[in-house]
């Protein structure tokens, strides 16, 4: 089953170059070590970049900025392969942040072919 892993963290962390460059290393050290589970991810640009769209009824609005005003945002995702809620829990725990934060696991709604 595929799990999508949704990294919520503070953007903040990363303000300077040698902060950026520490986290690349460790995410690099997290792809070696799951890499036959990990089918897709990226980083995010940072929160600041997003547009939100807003639906009420048949309004729709967009406004700039993330959807939440919050500390902690998305800042990227690993989409893995496990064989179970367990196993992706464990690949979650490796995920590297520079500081406080939250992984959402999440299973993939497969649609049939």
């Amino acid at each position: 089953m595929k799990y999508a892993l949704l990294i919520n963290e503070d953007h903040a962390n990363y303000s300077t170059p040698e902060s950026w460059e520490a986290i690349i290393k460790r995410h690099m050290a997290f792809s070696e070590k799951h890499g036959a589970a990990i089918v897709g991810g990226e980083g995010l640009e940072n929160p600041e970049t997003a547009t939100t769209l807003k639906r009420a009824g048949e309004q729709v609005d967009f406004h700039d900025g993330p959807f939440a005003e919050a500390r902690e945002q998305l800042g990227g995702f690993y989409l893995v392969e496990a064989a179970s809620l367990d196993e992706a829990m464990a690949i979650a725990k490796d995920i590297p942040m520079a500081g406080d934060g939250a992984v959402e696991i999440r299973p993939v709604h497969s649609v049939p072919e």
